[in-house]
């Protein structure tokens, strides 16, 4: 009996010792899991630490979250025009641009045109500044077209742009020449300002009212470089002012409106510039909108014969049928033109007017195909009055990020 009992407790024991080994080497496994996941936990806390400091305006390392968005814009034509390229290179309109003074800088010749490679930039500086840039490369010269800073985060909703940038004045100066509707610049566009507009360095304050509709007003400081209408630099000579509005009259219809004015000097005095620019907007569905937009402007200039008084007007109407398909027409003319027409004597200079339509291609978004014919009676070309026709297959190509175009 004593050996059984004996036999019966060395056996408990044997068992109990056994449990216990195997209880140690259980506690051992979790201690060596937990001590995996904590390691685990502070590389991933050390990772996240990383990903903050590089995102992190406060660090050195920020810039690379602050990279600029880059773009690039490719426009192209083939065109056929029933007047030679040496002639077309020296014409006039009168009033505006003598033989030899022209710039015909966009689909300049008959044949192909490489029209410009426009490359742009934009970034967030801070939480203060965005800055642009817009570089220009025609086949025979680099152009920087913009290059400015805007502010983020002014109170009272107000904006101010430094730098050298296009002028808000009108409706149509602001855009870049491929978000144009037609390939071609207004007459009174070209004639008062020329193929680049007002686009000079200087400072810009904008103003947004707090209403229910929008209303936005903006005055420019500019140097005044633009030789058709200032262009006397011994100091800034340009001051611009606009007010602009748009109104939703349905939920299909829009209407934009604004007034503008520019005062500069030149070489003989005072120029002044008026405009006003209307513009009706019908979505008529999806993709299907309807879009007329008229502008007119009238110049006030001395000059060496004495005050010139010029206006002109565009009015162009726009069928955007589908996603892919948009046709539409212009009318531009020379409406008003007391200045010295004594350089054209014996030719006649009124009703200096021109007809445009085009049909245009959009694959997708970010590439156009335009065909547009034009009449033009604006030119005097070799001394005598020139009816100019123009057939232009036109090719616009958009890569990269780029920001969109203004409504």
């Amino acid at each position: 009996m004593k050996k059984t009992v004996l036999s019966l407790m060395t056996s408990v024991l044997l068992f109990a010792d056994s449990d216990m080994e195997q209880l140690k080497l259980d506690i051992q496994k979790l201690q060596e899991k937990v001590q995996k996941i904590e390691t685990d936990n502070v590389q991933k806390e050390q990772e996240n630490l990383d990903a903050k400091m590089a995102n992190d305006s406060s660090s050195s390392f920020s810039q690379n979250a602050y990279l600029p968005d880059i773009g690039l814009v490719l426009d192209m034509s083939a065109l056929n025009r029933n007047v030679s390229n040496t002639s077309y290179a020296d014409y006039a309109m009168p009033g505006f641009i003598a033989s030899g003074d022209a710039q015909p800088i966009f689909n300049p010749d008959s044949g192909f045109n490489l029209n410009y490679a426009e490359v742009s930039m934009h970034s967030v500086v801070d939480p203060y500044f965005d800055v642009f840039a817009v570089f220009h490369l025609h086949p025979d010269a680099f152009e920087i077209e913009e290059a400015y800073v805007r502010t983020r985060a002014l109170p009272y909703s107000l904006r101010v742009k430094a730098g050298k940038f296009k002028s808000d004045f009108g409706r149509l100066n602001a855009k870049h020449q491929h978000s144009w509707n037609f390939a071609s610049q207004p007459l009174i566009y070209e004639g008062v300002f020329g193929p680049d507009g007002i686009s000079d360095p200087g400072i810009q304050l904008q103003w947004i009212a707090p209403t229910n509709i929008y209303v936005m007003a903006g005055m420019e400081a500019m140097q005044g470089t633009n030789t058709q209408s200032f262009g006397d630099t011994e100091r800034n000579n340009l001051y611009v002012g606009y007010l602009k509005s748009s109104v939703d009259i349905t939920d299909d219809i829009s209407v934009l409106a604004g007034v503008s004015g520019a005062h500069g000097k030149n070489t003989s005095g005072d120029s002044d510039v008026y405009g006003v620019d209307l513009t009706l907007n019908a979505q008529l569905g999806s993709y299907s909108s309807l879009i007329w937009q008229s502008e007119y402007l009238k110049r006030n200039m001395d000059s060496t014969t004495g005050k010139d008084k010029q206006a002109g007007v565009y009015s162009e109407l726009i069928y955007n049928m589908d996603s892919n398909w948009a046709t539409g027409a212009r009318y531009d003319a020379i409406v008003q033109n007391d200045t010295d027409m004594s350089a054209y004597a014996g030719v006649d200079t009124s009703n200096l007017d021109r007809t445009t339509v085009m049909l245009q291609y959009k694959p997708f978004e970010f590439s156009r195909l335009r065909l547009q014919y034009s009449y033009d009676r604006s030119k005097i070309i070799d001394n005598a009055r020139k009816d100019v026709s123009e057939v232009m297959l036109n090719l616009t190509i958009e890569a990269g990020s780029h920001g969109a175009h203004a409504y």
